[in-house]
């Protein structure tokens, strides 16, 4: 009975955390994708001649992100260093005599003196390195009013049992997107880069777990 009763608490244990994984929260506010806004075709008279305004597209129009919808290519090169010292130091010295009585002299001499000397130092250093590195395609979520956009995007990458997620937002200045579309990282104004897992747990290795957990409480 006993041993029915572990098997059954660690199925439904093995059952309950099997899909405990969970998207991890995100510092990338609003959504990460957004589609062309469509706009009504313009129809004009025709007036006979070869160029038409309406159908013209430049021959050698350099192909960059400036609408809601478009895509850019987003250099990720963010590297930060952080270094903290601190020294402190500290000295103490003090001194007691004390009178020896007319009776004691002959032993301990007419005084005794005592000295203390106390010296304490303490020194801290603290250094942090992170490099983040990689390419990332972004939408254009919005045109401001002065022709900057406000980009945002998502990759999620599933391998075996885990999931990464890779987001970044920002507002990006157009006359720093360069050539092939691509903007640095550093260049976006107000970017949010972020890099965070969510791992997947089998159910055969929760089922594990759990018989160790039990067996370790069962009297046989």
């Amino acid at each position: 009975m006993k041993c029915f009763a572990s098997a059954t608490v660690i199925a439904a244990v093995a059952t309950l955390l099997a899909g405990c994984a969970s998207e991890p929260t995100s510092i990338v506010a609003g959504p990460t994708s957004a589609r062309p806004i469509p706009t009504p075709p313009v129809t004009l008279p025709a007036n006979g001649a070869i160029y038409q305004a309406q159908t013209f597209r430049p021959v050698f129009e350099d192909r960059r992100g400036r609408m809601v919808g478009d895509i850019i290519n987003v250099i990720i090169t963010e590297r930060t260093t952080a270094n903290k010292n601190g020294t402190s130091s500290a000295t103490r010295t003090g001194g007691v005599g004390i009178g020896i009585p007319g009776p004691l002299q002959g032993r301990l001499g007419a005084r005794v003196a005592t000295e203390t000397d106390n010296n304490y130092a303490d020194s801290a250093a603290q250094s942090a390195s992170n490099a983040f590195t990689g390419t990332l395609g972004v939408t254009v979520v919005e045109v401001l009013p002065n022709g900057n956009l406000v980009v945002a995007g998502e990759k999620q990458v599933a391998m075996d049992k885990g999931t990464e997620f890779i987001r970044i937002s920002g507002t990006v200045n157009p006359d720093t997107i360069g050539a092939g579309n691509s903007v640095s990282s550093t260049a976006i104004a107000d970017a949010r880069v972020e890099y965070r897992t969510n791992t997947h747990l089998d159910r055969a290795e929760l089922t594990s777990m759990a018989s160790r957990f039990f067996l370790s409480l069962l009297p046989f």
